[in-house]
């Protein structure tokens, strides 16, 4: 009608009313018809941006050039002609028109909307945050905050200087990461959200150090990976973690589920250590691969309450049962066996404590070595189909009682040859980044103490990788097991101690030496300056998987070990200290009793204050036979 109008400037006479009274709702009901099948009506009103406005755009358009050719192609001679044969003029100015008003309106309900909003964030104040990276995903969140009255974004940070001043979504660079401490200052920010869904490990550990520094907590928007495959939104945001952004970059292995899925999708499986940080990570990870049930066994009762309590929370629908039982129970592992029936058993229950098993040798033997023979026998006897067995680097060439008991359990999954029907193999990595017994868990509680990070020694380097990275590759080694192959996970490249301190201190805002003092204690009882992953004897060969070596299992007399194990666990059961150790070294694995340390052991369990001391190395005494223990 206002083109009709418009185009007559005003005066409509009795051919342009009967024009109009045909075409008005040829036009509403095209106009619906056309920007219902294009999606026009599924947009919401208040959250209208640029690229709804181009999707109304081309419906209006479209609807348009429909008009346009009825008009220029509709016969002269055709009934109704004079009624259809409209001035084009009055055609393109009908959808100018209708598109000025539908994208009006909506820009009107925006409005609305951000005063709404302004209006709440006055009774309610916002949370002022600054985005640090005015890449794609800080816009992406950007534009999702402009709906979340609980934050006022201030403005930008970026490291790119040909960004600074400009605005990005009606937002303002205001800097790079270097002024940042001035920014917040300025502005009073109270929050920093870091936006870059594909940041590296190092590139975070910067940014996160310049956030300690200013005072100022910063959260981290999800990874890309997370993003893509629809598992959270980009504004789920969460706290940073120091140990995300120390040691190695983490690995994601391609297509894990694809890997790892067949061989256990659809089974029985148990952990046992499942409520450790191994354990645990190892449950969760296998929710994704569907098993058909899971029981999680651990002694540790509140560890199980609260992995179980997590699956509920997150609505896991693969069954799972609770089990609180020590692995040296022989009986009580046959009752759970015969009722579960597992098809698949991954065993990390163990010691792991060096200083504290060097102290108790006897209860690191009966925990780590009676406990995985009690779990073996046990898989064997219930017709297990697969059994993997986790280990340490600390049983290659292992100086301490736990790394021995660790290598006699590798030895025990070897030692299965009699039951052949049982795919049996053992993964050995190294340490893993916030696992229970971890560096950075005791560094962050110095820290927070006000100090001394205390480090053992200047020189020792330890590997590290993340426990999700190090649980994957376990599956995934896990689906290769035959007849108890040693798998080795690539580590990367070891991390010195002292430097992980210095820098964990750097990220917490303070300055080492200064704020913050590292003191060398000197090493503990059974402790190296480094570790290994493969021993001089063994071989190592690829496997299928990238990330994964394997060792061949090697020769082993069978009876003559069986005897050793039974021997050693007796000694174990009689407290028999002495003994024990003396039978550690004679069973050939590398380790040696020091005459020297073994007094240091004795002075610690009596309260002695010289273990403290730090030792001169000593010279190895001659290896005790195990028939001169006898």
């Amino acid at each position: 009608m206002a083109a009709f109008a418009a185009h007559s400037e005003g005066k409509l006479g009795p051919i342009q009313i009967r024009q109009l009274l045909l075409w008005l709702p040829l036009v509403i009901v095209v106009r619906f018809a056309v920007n219902g099948m294009l999606g026009v009506y599924r947009l919401i009103w208040r959250f209208v941006s640029l690229s709804d406005a181009l999707k109304i755009a081309g419906a209006f358009l479209l609807t348009t050039l429909l008009f346009f050719g009825l008009v220029t192609d509709y016969p002269s001679r055709a009934p109704l002609a004079e009624l259809v044969r409209i001035p084009l003029s009055v055609v393109f100015l009908e959808g100018l028109l209708s598109l000025f008003l539908a994208l009006g309106l909506r820009t009107l309900r925006r409005l609305q909307h951000a005063g709404v909003r302004r209006r709440l964030a006055a009774s309610n104040p916002e949370t002022r945050v600054l985005l640090y990276g005015a890449g794609r995903a800080g816009v992406m969140l950007r534009r999702e905050m402009d709906n979340n009255v609980a934050y006022d974004v201030v403005g930008f940070v970026d490291d790119d200087p040909q960004k600074k001043g400009r605005i990005i979504s009606d937002t303002r660079v205001l800097g790079c990461g270097d002024d940042l401490h001035q920014l917040v200052d300025r502005h009073h920010v109270d929050e920093v959200i870091i936006t870059m869904a594909t940041a590296s490990r190092a590139t975070l550990a910067r940014i996160l150090a310049k956030c300690r520094r200013s005072r100022v907590p910063a959260k981290l928007i999800p990874s890309l990976r997370e993003i893509l495959s629809g598992q959270v939104q980009i504004s789920d945001l969460r706290e940073t973690k120091v140990e995300e952004v120390l040691g190695r970059e983490s690995v994601e292995v391609q297509d894990f589920e694809a890997l790892a899925g067949p061989a256990y999708r659809g089974k029985r499986v148990l952990v046992t250590g499942a409520g450790g940080s191994i354990g645990s990570e190892l449950v969760r990870q296998l929710w994704r691969l569907e098993p058909s049930r899971i029981a999680i066994l651990d002694k540790d009762e509140n560890a199980v309450y609260e992995l179980d309590q997590e699956a509920r929370r997150r609505g896991v629908t693969i069954p799972l049962e609770s089990h609180i039982a020590d692995v040296r129970e022989l009986s009580r592992l046959r009752a759970i066996f015969a009722d579960f029936r597992p098809q698949v058993v991954f065993h990390a229950a163990a010691h792991k404590h060096v200083p504290l098993m060097e102290i108790q040798p006897c209860e690191a033997v009966l925990n780590n070595v009676g406990g995985t023979k009690n779990v073996l026998d046990v898989s064997a006897e219930s017709g297990v189909e697969r059994f993997v067995f986790i280990s340490t680097d600390k049983a290659v060439n292992p100086v301490n009682v736990m790394g021995a008991t660790k290598r006699i359990g590798e030895m025990l999954v070897q030692s299965q040859l009699r039951n052949p029907a049982m795919r049996y193999a053992c993964v050995r990595f190294g340490n893993v980044l916030g696992s229970r017994g971890s560096v950075v868990p005791l560094f962050k509680k110095q820290i927070a103490e006000g100090g001394p990070v205390t480090v053992t020694h200047p020189d020792v380097v330890r590997y590290f990788m993340t426990i999700q990275e190090a649980v994957q590759l376990i599956l995934c080694a896990g689906t290769l097991a035959e007849h108890g192959e040693i798998f080795v996970l690539d580590m990367g490249n070891h991390r010195n101690i002292l430097e992980l301190a210095r820098e964990m201190i750097l990220l917490s805002g303070l300055e080492p030496e200064k704020d913050i003092q590292t003191v060398i204690t000197g090493l503990r009882p059974g402790e190296k300056l480094y570790e290994d992953l493969v021993a001089a004897s063994e071989t190592l060969s690829t496997t299928s998987l990238p990330k994964v070596s394997m060792i061949r299992s090697a020769f082993l007399d069978c009876s003559t070990f069986a005897a050793n194990v039974s021997y050693l666990l007796q000694c174990a059961r009689n407290n028999d200290r002495e003994r024990l150790l003396g039978t550690l070294s004679a069973m050939g694995i590398g380790y040696s009793e020091q005459p020297v340390q073994a007094q240091r052991l004795r002075a610690m369990a009596a309260g002695s204050p010289q273990i403290f001391e730090v030792l001169a190395p000593q010279s190895q005494s001659a290896t005790p036979s195990l028939e001169s223990l006898n």
